[in-house]
């Protein structure tokens, strides 16, 4: 059992916390990146080569098998280590569209975001999209321009579209020194130094850094950066003219954003952007419940599920609950409060993760995520917490796009079905709808995505031994009808189709938004929500 700690102590554990999340658009970048953070934090010896599906060695933080046959993050995972003083939380996410509701669970978690944009193609489709959902609830942002080591846009240029697309003012905490395979360093802006690198072994071990300090205009600098002396200058010349200063608030806020520049995959940047972060980025911040802030470091233990994942390990078939930690002090084998079913419970069977690596923890601070030995008792949204009246806000789901049958005739293993099926559900891979008489025979899937299917048709296979058997539904959009609603006094189409969701809700599928505009145009009483509790997602925010 862990020894007591003083107030202070625990006030200054829980203020060297960062737990942040990584988010981009697919193939920018975001897993490279996050090795090669594990790198300089000791957490890895050297680094994969993550880039290459076929390569020996696969991503820390990418350990489902689908992952590492497919080269892409298809659930989110969480990585730690020490760095400078600060104990750092990464919340892995997958980039994929067809996996933002994985991702956007994993940002409830996080207390900032880290934005990867490719130099050469800048703000793509899925990086606004969570962007927006990071403003939302006013995450700060980071943004790490990658892939400087090849030739991509002018920095300004990538500056302006993000002002103008994600409307957020940009200001660069350093500016590149060449691009391509000229790409030798960056000038940093609020250390006023020039820095070089060179070698780290093609990004698997460190790189050496020469810092030459001065302004750019210095002869020691100027001659240092060679012939990119007067590009770098005149850039830099544009940006002191334009005024451009970081505003710490601003940045909290998430109306503001200091941008890094970097190639992850040769580590050039890599510890800069690092060190800078750490001093910026915020540490654990209050959460809300009903409506009153709960503070991280004065009050008593209380944290949320925002996962589970089952079969982590397959060899013991166990079920891992993914617990953000919001305030006080965790103890391994207290007893703490289920909220949502007010029963007390024991803190048993904790672990730290590391990918899928698991080690025991005895104890954790606000910031912290910890797994917990789930024997089906957590769902995603749940509250646990030694204070009474501690509840926060559950976790909004999205609208599914995409829609499926599930083919349960001449399945031979139907109890193995159901149990994957429900348990895979409970993780949210994918949303379990059925028809308002039916059982098992009625399951409809709804996910963002079809690869999302591909997850769940792979995983009942390797995890439970079930073939999944699926058929195309023609619906593209969802949406849950508000209180008083009742099927027989509706007048709508052949088009929509009423179904149960997996709380017993009624829910309504529709071939397009047209559908859903005529179904209310035709019963002016009848209100939609894009969740089924609308309250939640006003509450994320």
């Amino acid at each position: 059992m862990s020894t007591e700690r003083s107030p202070e102590e625990i006030r200054r554990e829980i203020r060297r916390r960062r737990t942040f999340a990584i988010i981009s658009h697919p193939d920018a970048g975001k897993t490279t990146l996050t090795e090669k953070l594990l790198l300089y934090g000791g957490a890895l010896r050297e680094a994969g080569a993550v880039r290459a599906q076929k390569a020996a060695r696969h991503a820390t933080s990418d350990w489902l098998e689908l992952e590492k046959q497919r080269g892409i993050s298809v659930s989110s995972s969480v990585l730690h280590f020490e760095f400078g003083g600060h104990r750092v939380n990464i919340l892995d996410t997958p980039g994929h569209r067809d996996f933002s509701e994985d991702t956007y669970r994993t940002l409830m978690a996080a207390d900032s975001a880290v934005m990867l944009i490719d130099a050469a193609r800048g703000v793509e489709p899925q990086t606004r999209k969570l962007c927006e959902v990071c403003r939302l609830r006013q995450i700060p942002i980071f943004t790490f321009v990658n892939k400087m080591d090849r030739h991509g846009r002018d920095p300004l240029d990538i500056m302006s579209e993000i002002e103008e697309v994600l409307g957020m003012d940009v200001v660069p905490a350093n500016w590149p020194v060449g691009a391509g395979s000229d790409f030798r360093g960056i000038y940093d802006r609020l250390e006023r130094r020039l820095v070089l690198f060179s070698g780290g072994d093609h990004g698997t071990h460190r790189v050496d850094e020469e810092i030459v300090a001065g302004e750019p205009a210095d002869p020691e600098v100027a001659r240092a950066m060679g012939p990119f002396a007067s590009e770098v200058a005149d850039g830099l010349e544009l940006l002191e003219g334009a005024g451009a200063e970081l505003d710490a608030e601003r940045v909290g806020s998430g109306s503001q954003t200091p941008m890094f520049f970097g190639s992850a995959l040769t580590n050039f940047g890599v510890r800069p952007f690092l060190e800078r972060y750490l001093e910026m980025a915020p540490g654990p911040v209050a959460r809300q419940s009903g409506g009153e802030p709960v503070d991280p470091v004065t009050r008593p233990f209380s944290g949320f599920v925002f996962k589970i994942q089952a079969n982590m390990d397959p060899d013991h078939r166990d079920r891992v609950a993914f617990l953000r930690i919001c305030s006080g002090r965790f103890v391994k084998g207290r007893q703490t409060t289920h909220v949502r079913t007010g029963k007390p419970i024991r803190l048993a069977n904790s672990t730290l993760l590391m990918g899928k690596d698991r080690e025991e923890v005895e104890e954790a601070f606000a910031g912290d995520v910890v797994g917990l030995f789930d024997p089906g008792l957590f769902r995603i949204g749940d509250t646990l917490s030694d204070e009474p009246g501690i509840a926060y806000a559950g976790i909004p789901i999205f609208a599914p796009e995409s829609f499926m049958r599930v083919e349960v005739a001449g399945v031979q293993k139907r109890k193995a079905l159901e149990k994957g099926v429900e348990q895979l559900v409970q993780e949210g891979v994918v949303q379990l709808f059925r028809d308002p008489d039916g059982g098992s025979a009625s399951w409809i899937l709804g996910a963002m995505g079809p690869l999302q299917f591909d997850v769940m048709k792979h995983r009942l296979q390797t995890e439970y031994g079930v073939e999944l058997k699926l058929s195309n539904l023609p619906y593209t959009i969802a949406r849950w009808p508000q209180a008083g609603f009742a099927p027989e006094d509706l007048r709508y189409s052949e088009r929509i189709r009423v179904v149960k969701d997996r709380d017993d809700g009624w829910a309504l599928l529709a071939h397009s938004p047209w559908d859903f505009d005529r179904l209310c145009e035709r019963n002016e009483s009848l209100v939609l929500a894009e969740t089924p509790d609308p309250s939640l997602f006003e509450s994320a925010r």
